[in-house]
């Protein structure tokens, strides 16, 4: 079993920046694949950003570009460093391990973490 504990959330201007960060305790062989997927109130959860074993990634439409997934293996830290973030980037963000691509995310199986909301105002 893995735990996965997030953090750097915050309160942002639109156009602004964040980098949230989540580390992997416990069996961290199982965290080769890992990503993010959101949820923002009263939506589904949307599928955010995926990186593989070999470091290879992929984003959802909405935001490519903006995003970038990226792991440290050596400290079982998987970051999402997002820039000129809009309004409906609003959500509670949270860090998984579901599987390697990104349509992976967003489902019912796998582990999350408590989440980090991440609010952009106008």
């Amino acid at each position: 079993q893995v735990q996965l504990v997030e953090s750097g959330g915050g309160s942002v201007q639109a156009g602004g920046s964040l980098r949230l960060s989540c580390a992997a305790f416990g069996d961290t062989y199982s965290t080769q694949c890992m990503g993010w997927f959101r949820q923002a109130p009263g939506k589904e959860r949307e599928g955010v950003a995926a990186i593989d074993s070999d470091g290879s990634t992929s984003y959802a439409d909405s935001v490519k570009g903006r995003f970038t997934i990226s792991k440290d293996n050596a400290k079982n830290t998987l970051y999402l460093q997002m820039n000129s973030l809009k309004p409906e980037d609003t959500a509670m963000y949270y860090c998984a391990v579901q599987g390697c691509y990104l349509s992976d995310y967003g489902g019912g199986v796998g582990y999350w973490g408590q989440g980090t909301q991440v609010t952009v105002s106008s």
